[in-house]
């Protein structure tokens, strides 16, 4: 959904007074030029487009297979594109308690796929840290609009931001049948310029940072 700046982004440090709310400061009072900013640095940080694959092998059991799982229709693909490679392997699978042992299909990055497994920020000032297999990074295009949201009951001021996007993609995710095991990233890469996301902040004494990042 659109959103563009309401009303309420006219004048912002007068309407905060108004509302008894803290007072902005130059430096940091809301605007396109501060959220482009504060966009740059959010998705400088945080843009990479992952798949939620953080660990690695990956055991695809033939209940999965059987069923059409996710991680049955995409490793396969990956593995062709010569990201992973399988092999056979016998494992326990505790079900209720009961340990069942059986044969599964094991997926291992190959030299290739692990440029693409990229460590990110999961918050508290980057002092987290996890992996994950990745598909591409979003820069910012343009800053289309924002709308702020008041202080209350001790929360600080918030402002939702609208932004199109810019995108470097990985060269797999131009493969047809790649495009097909992943939608979402597909549509992310055709979306590139036009498309639509946003992004919550929260004020804070050192300016405006994703509202995501409550431990920073």
């Amino acid at each position: 959904m659109t959103t563009m700046r309401s009303p309420l982004s006219v004048a912002p440090c007068a309407m905060a007074l108004a509302l008894g709310l803290a007072a902005c400061t130059g430096a940091d009072a809301p605007s396109d030029a501060v959220f482009t900013a504060a966009m740059q640095n959010y998705l400088a940080r945080h843009g990479d487009l992952c798949l939620a694959k953080s660990h690695w092998p990956i055991d695809v059991t033939q209940h999965e297979i059987d069923v059409g799982g996710r991680n049955a229709r995409q490793m396969p693909v990956l593995e062709r594109l010569g990201l992973v490679n399988s092999t056979v392997a016998e494992v326990d699978v505790d079900d209720e308690g009961t340990l069942h042992h059986m044969k599964v299909r094991r997926f291992a990055l190959t030299d290739a796929g692990r440029k693409y497994y990229v460590m990110r920020e999961t918050g508290n000032g980057g002092a987290a840290v996890q992996g994950d297999f990745c598909a591409a990074h979003l820069s910012l295009d343009r800053v289309v609009g924002w709308k702020l949201n008041p202080a209350a009951e001790g929360r600080p001021q918030r402002a939702v931001v609208s932004y199109t996007y810019k995108i470097d993609p990985a060269p797999w995710t131009s493969d047809a049948e790649a495009q097909r095991v992943f939608p979402v990233v597909a549509g992310v890469v055709r979306g590139a310029g036009t498309a639509q996301l946003q992004e919550s902040f929260r004020q804070t004494k050192d300016g405006w940072v994703p509202a995501e990042l409550e431990g920073s």
